[in-house]
């Protein structure tokens, strides 16, 4: 399975997805418009090792929600990813059973490598 989540407004993602074409038998979920499935997110859970490495810090609504002061549980983390799209580290991008979180310069060209070879 190949598949990319992403946001469709965000222009990060969009470079990224430029940079790793042709995505010939990618599947595209924009997280914006189709949410993610408790299992979808479980099934990255499992790829990556943890919900905190899925989830994003770097979002307004985490200071906004006061969660920099709080020591959030894996569960709790699993359960604002699925609240709220911008909880989850984007891209996120799965190559059968590897996993791509984030957008470094290092990822990307991991998921790039994995994807066209």
């Amino acid at each position: 399975m190949k598949k990319i989540y992403y946001l469709s407004t965000c222009d990060t993602c969009k470079r990224i997805l430029k940079e790793l074409q042709p995505l010939d038998g990618v599947v595209l979920q924009d997280i914006k418009t189709e949410d993610m499935t408790a299992e979808q997110v479980e099934h990255m859970q499992k790829l990556a090792g943890s919900y905190e490495a899925l989830f994003s810090k770097r979002a307004r609504l985490y200071r906004q929600m006061g969660l920099h002061e709080k020591q959030p549980s894996e569960n709790d983390l699993k359960n604002l990813i699925l609240e709220h799209y911008t909880f989850l580290k984007r891209p996120v991008i799965i190559i059968d059973d590897q996993i791509f979180v984030g957008n470094s310069k290092k990822i990307v060209e991991a998921a790039k490598n994995a994807l066209h070879h």
